[in-house]
This record gives C-alpha cells, sequence and structure tokens, in this order.
C-alpha cells in the first residue's frame, strides 16, 4: 500500500470513530462534527450540523382506547385493525365485497352447505418460526368458541365441529346452513397452538386449557401476520414491528414499526401531526380540529365511508324508554338536519339501521324527519305522559368523542320541546362497555359508531339486533325479540344471495317501525394525515368495508426521507 492510500486509510479510520457514540471523547449527540476528506493528495476539513437522523419506518397512529389483541376478545375498531396486523386469516376481504384466498388457497362445500373444506398454504409461518398447520385452524376455532367473546358469536351457532384432515387440509361442519359463511372466516384469525398452550396459566376456567392463554395474550401475540408485538403497555401503546418472514405482500415502503397509541386528546393530535410525531390521526377529531390539521402543510383529511352508521340505542326494556310510543315521540322531535349540517357536516341522513353502502340495504324504509306535531301526538299515546318529570331520561355519550356531546345537547334541547327532561351523561368509552354489559346499569340512550364487521347488511342486524348480541357495547337496545332472532337467522341461513338480501329488507323495515334506534346519519370517516409521505390507500378510494381492515399497515408506505425534508424545514 502506498504512503497516499495509507494516509486516506487512516483518515477514514479516524472519521468512522468520530461518529461512534462515546468513541475518541464525542458526545453521544453531537451538534456539530469535523469532516476530513482526502482529494490528490490534498487534506481538507469542514464543520458541518448534525441533525439526528429520525426514526426510519415508523408510522403512529391514535385511537379510543382500550385494544384487546386477543383474537377471542377483541372486536372493536382499535383492536379490529390491531388483530388485522398480527393476524393471518384463512380468506381475505377486498374492497369490492368478496373474498380472496389468503391462508386458504382454495376451498369446496357440500351441495347442501353444511360441509367445507379449505387447503391451507404451506410455508407460512408463525412469528417463532413454527409452521401453520391445519391443527392451529381447528384449535383457534375451538378456542374462539369456548371462550365465547369477540367475534364468537358468528361461529357459535353454526359450527359443529373443525377437523384437520391432514397437515395442510382444516373440515367445518356446520349444525345449519349459513348463507355468509365463508365472509364470517376474515374474523377467524389463526393462532399458534404450541405456543398458546405453552403460555397458558397454570389454572384456569377451561379445564385442560386452563386459561387458554388469555392473560399472556392480553399484552403478546401468538400470530403469523406482517407485524408481531414489540411492545404493549394497557394503558398507553401498542408497538408492532415487521414480520421479515411474512409470507404475503408487503409494500416496499411498508413501515417497519406501528405504534397504535392510545389517546383522541385534541391538542395531543395537533401536536403530534405539527411535529410529524403521529401519521395518523384517529377518527373522532372534531371538525374544527380537523379544518386546523388540514390546514397544516402535507397534511391531508382521508374521507371515506365503512358502511357504518351512528345510532342513538334506545334501552327496550327500562321506563320509559320500554314505551314504544315514547320512543317514537323521540324519533319526531330529533332535529336531523341540524346534525348533518352543522355538527357532522358532509354525512348522509341515517335511513333505518343500514348503510347504504351495504349489500342488502332497503332504501325504501321509512324515514324520520322533525315534526313537533306528530312528535305529541306518539307522547300522548305513552303511558308515561302525564308524569314525565318523574321520568328523566339519560343519554350517555363516549368522552372520547367530543362532537357526541354536541349532538346530545342538540337532543336535549329538542326533547324539551315535547316536555321530556334529558340528563347527558360524558361517559368514557371503557365505561360505556361495561354500563352496557348490564341491562340494568345501561342508559336509556347510548351513543354509539357501528361499522359492519363483514360487508353485508346481516352484519350489522346481526350485531344490532339479535339477542346473542346484548350485553355488547354494540347493543344498548336490550331488544331481546324472539321473532327478530328467528327472522335474523332465517335471512342468515338463506344461501342465495338475492333472497338473503331481500330477506335482510324485510327486517329492516320492521326495526324501523318498532323504533329501537334513532337512525342519525351514516358515518363518514374522516381522518387527517401525513399525506406528504404516507401513502395510505383509503384516500385514493380504496376502502374495505370491514372493519379494521383499512389499517392494514402492508399495505401503506411511508417515506421517511420526505418526513425529514418537512422536520427539517
Amino acid at each position: 500500500m502506498n504512503k497516499m492510500n495509507k494516509f486516506a486509510a487512516c483518515m477514514l479510520v479516524l472519521v468512522t470513530l468520530m461518529f461512534l457514540p462515546g468513541c475518541v471523547g464525542q458526545e453521544e449527540e453531537l451538534e456539530t462534527t469535523t469532516i476530513v476528506t482526502t482529494e490528490a493528495g490534498k487534506v481538507t476539513t469542514k464543520t458541518v450540523i448534525v441533525t439526528p437522523t429520525p426514526p426510519r419506518g415508523i408510522l403512529r397512529q391514535t385511537f379510543a382506547w382500550p385494544t384487546y389483541i386477543d383474537p377471542a376478545v377483541g372486536s372493536d375498531y382499535s383492536s379490529s385493525s390491531s388483530l388485522v396486523n398480527l393476524y393471518d386469516s384463512l380468506i381475505y376481504p377486498t374492497p369490492e365485497g368478496t373474498v380472496n384466498p389468503h391462508v386458504a388457497v382454495s376451498w369446496t362445500h357440500t351441495e347442501d352447505g353444511l360441509t367445507w373444506t379449505f387447503n391451507l398454504r404451506q410455508g407460512v409461518k408463525f412469528h417463532d418460526g413454527s409452521e401453520l398447520k391445519a391443527e392451529d385452524v381447528v384449535f383457534s376455532m375451538d378456542r374462539l368458541i369456548t371462550i365465547g367473546e369477540g367475534y364468537s358469536y358468528l361461529f357459535e351457532p353454526y359450527i359443529e365441529s373443525t377437523t384437520a384432515l391432514d397437515d395442510y387440509k382444516v373440515e367445518f361442519k356446520l349444525k345449519k346452513p349459513i348463507g355468509p359463511f365463508i365472509i364470517y372466516l376474515v374474523r377467524l384469525y389463526i393462532l399458534n397452538k404450541d405456543l398458546v398452550m405453552e403460555k397458558t396459566a397454570a389454572e384456569g376456567p377451561y379445564g385442560e386449557f386452563r386459561d387458554y392463554g388469555k392473560d399472556w395474550l392480553l399484552t403478546h401475540d401468538a400470530g403469523s401476520g406482517a407485524y408481531k408485538v414489540k411492545e404493549f403497555r394497557l394503558e398507553e401503546e401498542l408497538v408492532m414491528e415487521l414480520f421479515e418472514d411474512y409470507w404475503g405482500e408487503v409494500k416496499p415502503n411498508a413501515p417497519e414499526e406501528l405504534h397504535f397509541i392510545g389517546t383522541t386528546e385534541a391538542i395531543t393530535i395537533r401536536t403530534g401531526m405539527s411535529n410529524r410525531e403521529i401519521e395518523i390521526a384517529d377518527q373522532w377529531q372534531t371538525e374544527e380540529a380537523l379544518t386546523v390539521l388540514d390546514a397544516m402543510p402535507g397534511v391531508d383529511v382521508a374521507v371515506f365511508s365503512e358502511g357504518g352508521s351512528f345510532y342513538y340505542m334506545i334501552h327496550t326494556k327500562k321506563p320509559p324508554t320500554d314505551d314504544i310510543h315514547f320512543r317514537k315521540a323521540m324519533a319526531w322531535a330529533m332535529d336531523y338536519e341540524t346534525v348533518v349540517k352543522e355538527i357532522y357536516p358532509g354525512r348522509p341522513l341515517g335511513k333505518g339501521p343500514v348503510s347504504h353502502v351495504l349489500p342488502g340495504y332497503n332504501p325504501d324504509v321509512f324515514q324520520y324527519t322533525r315534526d313537533l306535531a306528530k312528535a305529541e301526538e306518539e307522547l300522548k299515546k305513552s303511558k308515561y305522559y302525564n308524569q314525565l318529570d318523574n321520568y328523566p331520561v339519560e343519554v350517555g355519550w363516549v368522552t372520547e368523542v367530543p362532537d357526541e356531546e354536541k349532538v346530545a345537547l342538540l337532543f336535549a334541547d329538542c326533547m324539551a320541546d315535547i316536555g321530556i327532561t334529558v340528563k347527558v351523561v360524558n361517559t368514557p368509552w371503557l365505561s360505556m362497555v361495561e354500563k352496557t354489559a348490564d341491562i340494568d346499569a345501561s342508559p336509556h340512550i347510548a351513543t354509539i359508531f357501528v361499522a359492519p364487521h363483514y360487508p353485508e347488511a346481516g352484519s350489522i342486524l346481526e350485531s344490532r339486533y339479535h339477542s346473542k348480541s346484548a350485553a355488547t357495547w354494540e347493543q344498548n337496545e336490550w331488544l331481546l325479540n324472539e321473532t327478530i332472532d328467528a327472522m335474523i337467522e332465517d335471512a342468515l341461513g338463506t344461501i342465495d344471495a338475492q333472497e338473503r338480501f331481500s330477506k335482510y329488507q324485510e327486517i329492516q323495515e320492521i326495526l324501523v317501525d318498532m323504533c329501537p334506534s334513532l337512525f342519525l346519519f351514516e358515518s363518514v370517516t374522516k381522518q387527517a394525515y401525513q399525506s406528504y409521505y404516507v401513502d395510505w390507500p383509503v384516500a385514493i378510494g380504496i376502502v374495505n368495508a370491514v372493519m379494521g381492515y383499512n389499517m392494514d399497515c402492508r399495505f401503506l408506505e411511508v417515506d421517511m426521507e420526505k418526513r425529514e425534508e418537512l422536520v427539517g424545514g
């Protein structure tokens, strides 16, 4: 090696050492540094400012909390969004409302629809490196039904048995036909049987399965999804990292790390978006907050529909809202137009319990409007008419969604016009979940946004009005109506899609006449996001109507170099 090459090599070593934390006396975070270079035998130096490199490939989104990442427990928006990233399902929903093969590459069913056989993809790895096999599918279905929480209501009435025919073939036998069964399977998230059993507690309520791993799965995953749990602080934040051995499609600039953050606090969101420390804001920001966020350089508001609606769920078993005429009086007295023009602008008025974007929607159902004369007429038919002062109506609105308070106050003013007293109660989301699980603790009215669990009208009808959904956050109505239950079950059991949709439409007409809810508006999701450096499919109209799937982050892309431009600017 000649002298000049040796000198250049020494300079290279010196420069390298200068950038290593703790070396040659350098502080860990330098504001400036000297770079030594050689060119044509000359040694030159220059001093430059060192900007700490931001974490690369991170996507941070805020959510209403809590989040449950156990596939047998979670079913709300933040939980579903997490499950989609941590776990695989047999099939995958499309924006068109159909399904594609996923872990299952093909399937067949008998003519009577009672036996379904799925052929599994080989080589799918769980996060611990073991291979996903048919026995894991069997375990996951059995566990979901046994625990009886989360999305179990979709399967429990229908699954007779689940059997592994070999390592890559699984069979479901049904007790009775179910028309949308294939769509239901987007909610069967597959767990690693061996890992879960290894992590089960010493004791528990599930016999040989002890606690079925529920305690461990509060903060860990046993999935094969594109992301795996890195850290979960239950009250604060779920951190997930990209699973390098994921078998499926992952976009080239998909985030390496996800942070699902448990806050909807407007000031926190505004600061985080401004500092580029939050990439996507939650869907519960007020219109005023969205206007401020939208005005930020590099930030836009994505607007899309997931097929959900905003309801005032009316307790049908609690005086005075147990009286149908009292409920109809409230329906006639409410000012729907003000809600969609001033509080939630741009949302379509609700027309029955089902959004118009869902197959099976009935466009001809009756629609209430504000009419005080008709409200008075109905109220006079109520058995509580002469004793209204003794029966105030409690409305619980979700604290994390500030605009709901505005609707509740408007509702109170409207009811005062016909002599009904309304007590507006600020209710944190977790408290709302707890209250609606108890028929006595449930308020007269609970406010709720509900999105479909699968892309059909039957999803909303089942989760909102079937008796098996009572005592969940999705049904404060406590309808408990055997006739409605039977009609929903009959519709779901109808294999022919058009015949099934016709039955859905009839159920919608009956529900509107029973008035167990106020159908205020169809929800249009509005979320601020860092459009300059985040590519999010929903922003260009690629929207999945199945709750949670729009946050499958392997399909989002984050350009951290562009982020640096904004931070540096």
